[in-house]
């Protein structure tokens, strides 16, 4: 099935319910790089250096990777719109908040109140999508990226046009939109089905019990490193307006938008999702480093180029994290997150504070090694993340791997799943 078939049900015929979830999960995700362009306003505003102001990061996603342990405690106890309602008023709340700051600790105390929102909302969101879009779970999972790709994209967009401003003025506004989304979910968004069996808070640490699931949220931990290296310290290279830094991400997030949804699956039909994952691990390593040597030109090309890579990176590990273990979905999702957002934590510390100890390059060589350490797991945990878990299967016993990749795939193809 072609999930761009609107025949068939797919990405562009969706229930309104659907729509709602996806757009305020573009402004979810726009929440992520918001700040990029006014970090260099926020550490001048507030008196604060690039350490302390990129614990916004830290806070943001340290909080956002312990919460996976509660968000399905919660989603399947009051269920998915409530817990969506009440991640949606933490941000409206938090963000809100953030932007009457006048120390860059309050900031980050409240960037970490935003984290909790944000991770009951997000996580909730694509158990939601998936279980409400027609056409399976390929067209939810291809809508559901682009989301995060337009979120990404428009971001750092939002960050520059208010924060030119003033730098509180994206807090406010992500406010303001947030409460829009709130509205549409509480109009569109029926209460879905609560699960036969409630979540417990040690379920998702029960579910890296399962190889597969653990080999991908360990090479998933390591991109992550990565990517937050890119989005948190690069800005501080650059060095650029807002505005420019602003146009600077937003292609970056176009780029990783386009790979994310158009490119990554022809890509993993003609390749093999393994095959292709590893690859672009190892392309973005070297991207990263000539980033970290080459001049401001260069410098400014491969952040934007590394969006590309970024883009089919988040395709396949989305696929991984839902379709490679026998846990259930939101389960599963949580305990892979849960690992892999404490990397997206400790880039944005450790990149300056790796800066200050050697110089201004040394980060970015530990990104391109954590990329490069994401690969190697992929290739040497192959087998664990290829075999399909038999809940994966059709009713005719065939691996619906099978069945939706191509014949000339390779064999090291991942589950491109339905429901």
């Amino acid at each position: 099935m072609d999930p761009f078939d609107a025949d068939a049900g797919g990405i562009l015929r969706q229930p309104k319910a659907v729509w709602a979830t996806a757009g305020a999960s573009v402004v979810a995700f726009m929440g992520i790089g918001l700040v990029d362009p006014i970090l260099p306003s926020i550490a001048k505003g507030l008196d604060a250096s690039a350490g302390q102001v990129s614990l916004l990061f830290t806070s943001y996603f340290l909080i956002t990777a312990l919460a996976m342990l509660v968000t399905g405690f919660v989603s399947s106890r009051i269920g998915g719109r409530k817990t969506l309602l009440l991640g949606l008023a933490f941000v409206v709340v938090f963000a809100g908040l953030a932007g009457t700051s006048d120390t860059v600790g309050q900031l980050v105390g409240y960037r970490a109140g935003w984290g909790l929102g944000n991770a009951l909302f997000v996580s909730t969101a694509l158990a939601v999508i998936v279980g409400a879009a027609a056409g399976g779970s390929a067209a939810a999972i291809l809508l559901y990226e682009s989301a995060l790709g337009l979120g990404m994209a428009c971001g750092p967009l939002l960050g520059a046009l208010l924060g030119d401003a003033s730098w509180r003025y994206p807090f406010f506004g992500t406010a303001f939109l947030m409460a829009i989304g709130f509205l549409c979910i509480s109009v569109f968004l029926k209460e879905q089905p609560k699960p036969a069996r409630k979540t417990s808070l040690l379920d998702p640490i029960r579910a890296l019990g399962h190889g597969g699931l653990t080999s991908a949220a360990v090479s998933a931990f390591f991109y992550n490193y990565t990517f937050f290296t890119v989005l948190a310290f690069t800005p501080f290279v650059l060095n650029m307006t807002p505005y420019k830094s602003g146009a600077v991400f937003f292609a970056w997030g176009v780029l990783l938008a386009v790979f994310s949804v158009l490119v990554a699956p022809r890509m993993q039909k003609r390749f093999g999702s393994l095959k292709v994952l590893g690859g672009s691990l190892v392309l973005l390593a070297a991207d990263v480093l000539v980033l970290g040597y080459g001049n401001h030109t260069a410098a400014v090309v491969c952040t934007i180029l590394s969006g590309a890579f970024i883009g089919v990176n988040n395709t396949v590990y989305t696929e991984l994290a839902l379709g490679v273990s026998d846990a259930p979905r939101p389960v599963a999702s949580a305990g892979y997150n849960f690992v892999r957002w404490f990397a997206a934590a400790a880039a944005p510390y450790f990149a300056p504070k790796i800066e200050e100890w050697t110089d201004v390059h040394i980060p970015f060589v530990v990104a391109a090694v954590t990329a490069v350490l994401g690969a190697v797991v992929v290739a040497v945990r192959r087998r664990a993340l290829t075999l399909p878990h038999p809940r994966l299967r059709s009713s005719g016993g065939t691996p619906i791997a099978q069945e939706l990749e191509p014949k000339h795939a390779s064999e090291d193809s991942v589950t491109v799943f339905a429901n």
